[in-house]
C-alpha cells in the first residue's frame, strides 16, 4: 500500500475516534460507575516537566491529543498490525488490537509515567491503573476498527531469501 491522502486521513481518524473513546471511557464512564477517572493530560504535564523542566499552558493537553491523534495510531498501523501479519496472517485484528492496547498500557503506565515522570510503577497498582488498561485497550480496539473497517493496512513486502 502506498501513502496517499485518504490513508494519512484514516490513519488520522482512527486516532481521533481512539482518543475521544479513551477519553470518554477513562473521564466520563468510569467515574460515572464509579471506578477511578484517568488523568493523561496531568501525566503529559508531569512528563513534559520532567523531561524539559517546565509544562507550559496548554502543552500537555497539546501531547495528549498528539499522543493518541498520531503516534499511538502509527505504531498500530505500521508496526503492530504488519508485524502479527506477516507472522500470524489469520489472527483476527481484534486480539492484535487488544494486545497493542496492553503494550499501551505497560509504555504509558511503567514507561512514562514511571520511568520518565518518576511515578509509582503502574502508578502503585490502583484504580487508576486498572482503568488506564482497559482504556488503552478501548483506544486500541477502536483505532484498528477504524482503520479495518476503511480497509486501511500496511503490507509487509515479502522477500525471498536465497541460499
Amino acid at each position: 500500500m502506498t501513502l496517499t491522502k485518504s490513508t494519512v486521513f484514516t490513519v488520522l481518524t482512527a486516532g481521533a475516534f481512539g482518543t475521544i473513546a479513551f477519553d470518554l471511557f477513562g473521564q466520563a464512564i468510569s467515574p460515572l460507575f464509579g471506578y477511578a477517572k484517568l488523568a493523561p493530560v496531568g501525566l503529559a504535564g508531569a512528563t513534559l516537566k520532567s523531561v524539559f523542566g517546565a509544562n507550559p499552558s496548554g502543552a500537555a493537553h497539546l501531547l495528549h491529543t498528539l499522543t493518541g491523534l498520531i503516534f499511538y495510531v502509527v505504531g498500530y498501523f505500521a508496526i503492530a498490525r504488519p508485524v502479527q501479519r506477516a507472522i500470524l496472517p489469520n489472527l483476527h485484528w481484534s486480539i492484535t488490537a487488544t494486545v497493542y492496547g496492553v503494550a499501551l498500557w505497560i509504555f504509558a503506565l511503567y514507561g512514562v509515567a514511571h520511568l520518565i515522570a518518576g511515578n509509582k510503577p503502574f502508578l502503585g497498582w490502583t484504580g487508576i491503573t486498572w482503568v488506564a488498561l482497559w482504556g488503552h485497550i478501548v483506544y486500541a480496539l477502536v483505532a484498528a476498527w477504524v482503520l479495518e473497517a476503511k480497509g486501511v493496512v500496511l503490507e509487509i513486502p515479502r522477500r525471498t531469501v536465497l541460499a
